[in-house]
Parts: structure tokens; sequence; C-alpha cells
């Protein structure tokens, strides 16, 4: 895969590891949509790209350093999946191939993942796109994701009015946990202890700390449990594990450091083809 940098867009040619359907659409980002020309626009915190698949691959955006990084343009994905040496997840890796983890900012990522839990994807989207259309920024068209200091300022009832439903008191909750030096100190936790200070926060389960740290801190050696995992294990292992944290511990166990990677592959090839 070759990278090109201009001033207003980055060209990816020979995109065998970028699929911007597949990195879109396997659970790890809610921002974005399909627009009139059938082309992918992504937003992130005041920001926003539109990519056309191709080869090459088009990003338009003005701020190309600020995507580069987003979609991880730095990491080879194909000397990850050398190193992936486990014949079981052969299939899913072919058919996944494409996907790439986004390296996106910490506060939308625990913001949008506590709206996730018991939600649809649909549902998700609308409940994030009226927070930001209600308290953030409008920027040439679209609404920015609102600041730390912003989301602060809104009320446990303003969460309701947003359609947030009952997890309108969690964000309230976690609005006023939240704090930059708090993020500062969980960036430089070893997984296991920043995923123990993500399940303290208000709304956070195992789940959702384990999608925070893989979305929102890039942390690989986790493995995000939810209804689709449980029936990949059960197919892969022929064992009807109930107990999600369990069967985190074990595939990250089995898997090893590149855990967050082959569960995007799994996740994906098994709600895919379910």
């Amino acid at each position: 895969m070759r990278i090109e940098k201009c001033n207003d867009c980055i060209k990816i040619f020979d995109c065998v590891d970028f699929d911007i359907k597949k990195i879109l659409e396997c659970g790890q980002i809610f921002r974005f949509c399909i627009d009139d020309l059938g082309e992918y626009v992504v937003n992130s915190q005041d920001k926003i790209a539109h990519i056309k698949q191709g080869n090459p691959t088009l990003i338009f955006t003005k701020d190309v350093d600020y995507f580069y990084n987003f979609f991880d343009l730095n990491t080879n994905y194909d000397k990850l999946v050398k190193k992936i040496n486990q014949p079981i997840i052969k299939k899913a890796i072919e058919y996944g191939r494409g996907i790439r983890i986004l390296k996106q900012p910490l506060v939308e990522v625990i913001y949008s993942f506590v709206i996730s839990a018991n939600n649809n994807i649909k549902r998700i989207q609308k409940i994030i796109e009226r927070l930001c259309q209600s308290y953030g920024k409008k920027i040439d068209g679209f609404y920015a994701f609102p600041t730390l200091s912003q989301l602060k300022n809104i009320s446990q009832s303003q969460y309701n009015n947003i359609g947030a439903g009952y997890r309108g008191d969690y964000l309230y909750k976690l609005s006023q946990q939240l704090s930059e030096n708090f993020l500062d100190k969980l960036n430089e936790l070893d997984t296991t202890s920043a995923r123990k200070e993500l399940i303290k926060l208000s709304g956070v389960g195992p789940k959702v700390a384990d999608c925070i740290l893989l979305f929102g801190m890039n942390r690989f050696d986790v493995f995000p449990v939810d209804t689709w995992i449980e029936k990949v294990y059960k197919n892969m292992f022929n064992e009807d594990l109930k107990n999600r944290d369990k069967i985190s511990k074990f595939l990250v166990n089995y898997f090893g450091d590149l855990s967050g990677l082959c569960q995007q592959y799994l996740f994906y090839y098994k709600r895919e083809n379910a």
C-alpha cells in the first residue's frame, strides 16, 4: 500500500489494507454516513473527511494530518496480519482484510460507547447526532462533537431531551467524573489498570471499557465481548460459556497482543454472515 499526502487530500494506492466500508461498519465508530454520491463522510471532533474508495482511494479533507493519524496510516497492517499465526481466524481475516483500528478522540469514544450499551446502531447514531447538533459548534454545515467543557454544562434533563433515555443519568454523571487530568493519567496506565479506572465511570462496564481501550486508546491487548463474540467463541471452541469476562480473558490469552484486531475481524465476519 502506497500513500501520498496533498494539501487537501490523502491518496491511497493498492488498498488491500484500507477498505472504508469495512473500517466504518465494523462497530468501532458511529459518526459517519453515506452521501448522495455514495461516498462515505466521517466526522471526528470538529473535523470532516469525504472518502471515495478506488485505486487510488481518496480522502478529501482540510485536516490531512489529523485524518492520516485517525486512519492509522503509519501502521503497516500487512505486517500485523502476518503476525497472527492462528489458523482458526484465517477465514475471518480474509473476509475482513481492509479493516483498520481507528485512532479516535478519547472523550468522543467514551460518550459514544456509553450511549451504545444495549442499543442499536441507528438509535446510537441519532442520539450522538442530536448531542452534537444541540451542544456542539456548527462548522461548515456539520456539528462538532461537544468539548469536555461543553459536556459538563449539559444537565440531566437536557440529556433526556436528546433521547438518551436511562443513559441520560449515566451521561450526566460521566460529565462530572471526567477531566483532562483524569484522561492524561488514564493514558499513562497499563491496560489492566486503565480498564479498572474506566469501569469506575458511570455507564461503563467491562465490554464498554474494552471498546474504549481499543477504539479510543489504541490498546490492542483487549477483546470486547458482545452477543456476536459469544457466538464466535461457542463456534470456535464448542463451549457455551455465558461469562463474558471469562471469554474476554481467554481470547486475549489465545490471540495475544493483537487481540483487538482479531476481535474486529471475527466480529465483522460473524455479523456480516449471520
